[in-house]
Order: C-alpha cells, then sequence, then structure tokens
C-alpha cells in the first residue's frame, strides 16, 4: 500500500504514497498503525496539512492530551507550539520520552514541521526496545524489580528558574505531582521490554540509596543512546513525524541558534505503565 524505507537498523521508516492531507480509511490507519508499532517512528515528507487534519490524523490513534505548559494553537487547545526564534531559544537539550510526569503518559504524538531553518534542526530517536536487548541478563533481571520516579518540577526546572516562572506553572505543578513508573515496562501491543526513564523528567530509583540510584540511573541514561539504538531525521517544511512514546526516547538538536524554527505537536492519550 505504501512505499517503506527503513532509516536505520533499529528504529524509523520513511513512509511515502500517501496524502495526509485528505482523510483516511480505516485500513490505510490500520497500516500507518502497524509501522508505528513496527519501527517506532514513521516520517512523511510533503504533508501540507492544516490544524483540523491533523487533529483527525492524531485521533484516529485515540484521545488526546493537552500540556500544561506551552503555548497552543488557537482554536485547537490539543496543539502545542514548540518554536524558538533568537529571543527565545530552545531549553530542551535531553533525551526524553514526552510527559513521563503523569501517570498516563501520552502513547504516542503527531510532530508537524511550520518553520524550519536553513541548516541544523534535526531530531533525534532512540529505541528503547533494542537498548533493552544490549542489556546483559543479570542487569535486565535486576532493573526489572525497580520503578522510578517522575517529575513534571525536574523537567521545567530551567522554566522555573526564570523569573515569574514558579508563578506561571503553579497550576502545572499542582495538577502533575511526582509519579512512579516501572524503570522496565512492557510495550502494551508488541509485547517487547522497554527501559522507561529520561533524564529529562526521572529523578531517582525507589529504595536506592541516592548515589547507587544516580550512578544507575546516568548509567542508563548513557546506554540508551547508543549510536546503534538510534536514528536522525532532518526536517523540512510539511514533514510529519508520528512517533510511539512508549518504546522510544528523542532529542531536538539545537544546533541551529540563531535561526526560527517552528514546530505543531499533538500527543495522544496513552496507558498506566506496567
Amino acid at each position: 500500500m505504501f512505499n517503506v524505507k527503513p532509516v536505520s537498523g533499529s528504529l524509523g521508516a520513511l513512509i511515502s504514497g500517501i496524502d495526509l492531507t485528505c482523510s483516511i480509511t480505516d485500513i490505510m490507519y490500520q497500516e500507518i498503525h502497524r509501522l508505528l508499532i513496527e519501527y517506532g517512528v514513521i516520517f512523511f515528507r510533503d504533508q501540507n496539512i492544516d490544524h483540523a487534519r491533523q487533529k483527525e490524523l492524531a485521533l484516529s490513534f485515540g484521545p488526546l492530551q493537552t500540556h500544561p505548559a506551552y503555548d497552543t494553537v488557537e482554536g485547537f487547545p490539543e496543539i502545542t507550539i514548540l518554536e524558538n526564534t533568537p529571543e527565545k531559544p530552545s531549553k530542551i537539550e535531553k533525551w526524553h520520552t514526552d510527559m513521563t510526569f503523569r501517570p498516563h503518559p501520552p502513547m504516542g504524538t503527531v510532530l508537524r514541521s511550520k518553520i524550519i531553518p536553513e541548516k541544523g534542526g534535526d531530531t533525534l530517536w532512540a529505541c528503547m526496545s533494542a537498548a533493552y536487548l544490549g542489556l546483559s541478563p543479570a542487569m535486565q533481571n535486576m532493573l526489572e524489580g525497580f520503578t522510578a520516579v517522575h517529575d513534571f518540577r525536574h523537567g521545567f526546572r530551567e522554566s522555573l528558574a526564570e523569573p515569574g516562572g514558579p508563578q506561571r506553572l503553579a497550576q502545572a505543578i499542582a495538577d502533575n505531582p511526582p509519579v512512579e513508573h516501572p524503570v522496565i515496562r512492557v510495550h502494551p501491543e508488541s509485547g517487547k521490554k522497554v527501559i522507561y526513564v529520561n533524564s529529562l523528567f526521572t529523578t531517582h530509583i525507589v529504595g536506592l540509596p541516592s548515589k547507587e540510584s544516580e550512578a544507575l540511573l546516568q548509567f542508563l541514561f548513557d546506554h540508551v543512546t547508543t549510536p546503534e539504538y538510534t536514528c536522525r531525521f532532518a526536517w523540512q517544511t510539511n514533514s510529519i513525524a508520528i512517533w510511539d512514546n512508549r518504546s522510544t526516547q528523542h532529542k531536538p538538536v539545537n544546533d541551529y541558534f540563531p535561526a526560527h524554527r517552528k514546530l505543531e505537536r499533538i500527543t495522544i492519550d496513552g496507558d498506566k505503565p506496567y
């Protein structure tokens, strides 16, 4: 049905032969969903969709979430604006899984590019099932007994340190207290085990002394970004990336400052990790 071109050995595929500006059939959605589970992140070029169509596409995967801290598109509170300018440089420098500070983190994300710098501004993704398989059996067994704390305040500490930051984000903090998730979770569709801690939101492993927790988390943060587990996508205007937030991490490459970069994102509601 579609043309599928894998972009790395562990995850990612470029999909062509489909027009996402039009409503997709159930059969087409099922194939897109299958490819998402298989590749973790899928990419599309030259898709000049409007906000209503982006929302419709995201809704085909399930109910939507909103974000407590970002600006949104007028009339579309589900669509967050990720925009960086000379006056507003990016603060997100770390590898992460989106919004793991929630009891039910997003199942996935639909991200569309609007303004792309002439050079730079790529995004990296990493496969957490491949990272899990890259651990020794002894490490796998040990980690499966642990849970870790994820905290909104930890991920937005730079914003909270700004003048007026605590006041601006007070409601978001109140609505998103720290939560615990398993260090190793099971993907609810593929059945694969994945590493489920990230350097942006994970603060500590429950039950370990702080030095052991810090050392183990730092090992995992470094391990999951091993090049063999990753892929890289060079954005063009009107590109779309859809990724499985349960099995991947990602990181924007902030090498384009002071150029202008603008993307628009919708996150899809997920389940409680187990």
